[in-house]
């Protein structure tokens, strides 16, 4: 049969009716294929109270000699429920039980000491990050079992090289390599593998994100030339807008890997960027599911681009883009000065000193006089613009937005600029700053944030909605 990979994120896992409804998706799917299951932390419709969040305030806690214990008892009470609502057979509700307990008394110990030396290391944040994954993994492998599926309950947290680091030629083949050592023996059993992997030089969430297991899920994918990567979330695909913000926004049926590459980019929160290269490397395709609307066909993703019939229903609904999006919580910093002119180090010095500070650059014009550019890093921003300022005067504005225009028919339809343009302009909208991608698929520039309800209902109703 063939290879589905399930990546689910703790949203989907958050209590005992969801984890039940993951088991009702996991039963279907094993009826024609094979399936391996990869999953988030726990969590409820709010980060602050998901399980990773916790456990981080908890490390937190021990550092600034605070209650710590506190909210380990909260994660462990939140896990009790679920398992005692979600599994009716005692004997396995008892062994997931004890599991979760020896975890969180392992864990507590663990921050006593930390609670002593007043200091955490990447190392040791990994530590007790990791501990999420594999309390909801045990967790849902005993649903299963309750289930009558046979599954296996599949910790990867020591796969990776102590100090590996992602920068390293070799790191995605070695995880791949040790994935695959992980999986069990007997291959009819359900694998429920842990979305965390082990310790990652310079900490997992520092270096990869919050979206490591998606990470772990296309690696396995790929490794395994899965048929297809479905990653299960609480909507119903990629939408051609915010559908909070704008209404008449629907579902993608299907996109290209460079268009779904600069929606994650660029604020609509699709996929981890890693995520999608390595399964797209690999020739494997991604499909964004609904844990809580199975039914519901969800976006493909599609490795080798745009097929004949999606094509061709682009081309009859006359899509020249696909979907507009916008990041927020954007500054924009301008660089002037007169001594730009025919200096050919000038804006080397500028790269140099945001490579100094660590601040990444999202967009980027310049004219002869002029460097201006967008950072949503606020933290060093004070200390680079010190040291802009000895290349010129450095003007900082704050509370803006980067709208972008995303689509593959915007590289062969002339006039896509001027028709944005115009659509901003009769809502009374400022364009503050202008770029157009390398890509030629993305239309990008900077906005008021106040403005980005009525920019995103005007672009959508322009571009995406029928005429």
């Amino acid at each position: 049969m063939p290879l589905v990979v399930q990546k689910y994120g703790g949203t989907s896992l958050g209590n005992a009716e969801r984890l039940q409804n993951v088991a009702h998706i996991i039963a279907n799917t094993v009826k024609q294929h094979k399936v391996i299951v990869v999953v988030s932390a726990m969590s409820s419709y709010t980060k602050a109270e998901g399980t990773t969040s916790r456990l981080l305030e908890a490390g937190n806690l021990a550092i600034n000699g605070g209650p710590f214990f506190r909210v380990l008892d909260l994660v462990e009470q939140s896990h009790f429920k679920a398992l005692e609502e979600a599994i009716s057979d005692t004997v396995i509700m008892e062994e997931v039980k004890e599991y979760i307990h020896e975890e969180l008394r392992s864990l507590k110990a663990f921050l006593e000491a930390i609670h002593v030396i007043h200091e955490i290391s990447p190392r040791s944040q990994d530590l007790i990050i990791g501990t999420g994954e594999r309390l909801s993994a045990r967790l849902l492998s005993g649903v299963l079992k309750s289930y009558g599926i046979d599954s296996t309950y599949t910790d990867l947290s020591q796969c990776v090289e102590e100090n590996l680091s992602p920068n390293n030629g070799e790191f995605y083949s070695l995880c791949q390599q040790a994935f695959r050592k992980k999986l069990p023996e007997n291959q009819n059993d359900v694998p429920v593998m842990t979305g965390f992997f082990g310790f990652v030089s310079g900490g997992i969430i520092n270096r990869i994100g919050r979206g490591y297991s998606d990470l772990t899920a296309a690696l396995i994918a790929a490794e395994m030339q899965a048929e297809e990567l479905q990653v299960w979330k609480e909507v119903d695909g990629i939408f051609s807008a915010d559908p909070r913000k704008v209404p008449t926004a629907s579902v993608l049926d299907a996109i290209s890997p460079s268009e779904a590459a600069e929606l994650t980019y660029f604020g609509s929160e699709v996929l981890h960027p890693f995520t999608m290269e390595r399964a797209i490397q690999s020739k494997v395709q991604i499909r964004i599911k609904n844990t809580f609307a199975p039914e519901k066909p969800g976006t493909l993703i599609l490795p080798e681009g745009l097929d004949e019939e999606s094509q061709s229903k682009r081309i009859q609904l006359k899509r020249t883009a696909i979907a507009v999006t916008t990041k927020n919580n954007i500054q924009t910093l301008n660089i002037n000065s007169n001594r730009m002119l025919h200096s050919s180090g000038f804006i080397a010095k500028v790269f140099d000193a945001f490579r100094h500070h660590g601040v990444v650059i999202d967009l980027i014009s310049t004219s002869e006089v002029n460097i201006s550019c967008t950072v949503n890093d606020p933290d060093e921003l004070d200390d680079l613009t010190r040291d802009l300022e000895e290349l010129g005067t450095v003007t900082v504005l704050g509370e803006r937005a980067i709208l972008s225009l995303v689509g593959e028919g915007m590289r062969t339809t002339p006039g896509t600029a001027g028709k944005m343009f115009s659509a901003l302009a009769e809502e009374g909208i400022n364009i503050e700053m202008i770029t157009q991608g390398a890509s030629e698929i993305n239309i990008s520039c900077v906005i008021l944030q106040s403005q980005t309800s009525e920019a995103l209902k005007a672009i959508h109703r322009a571009f995406l909605e029928n005429q």
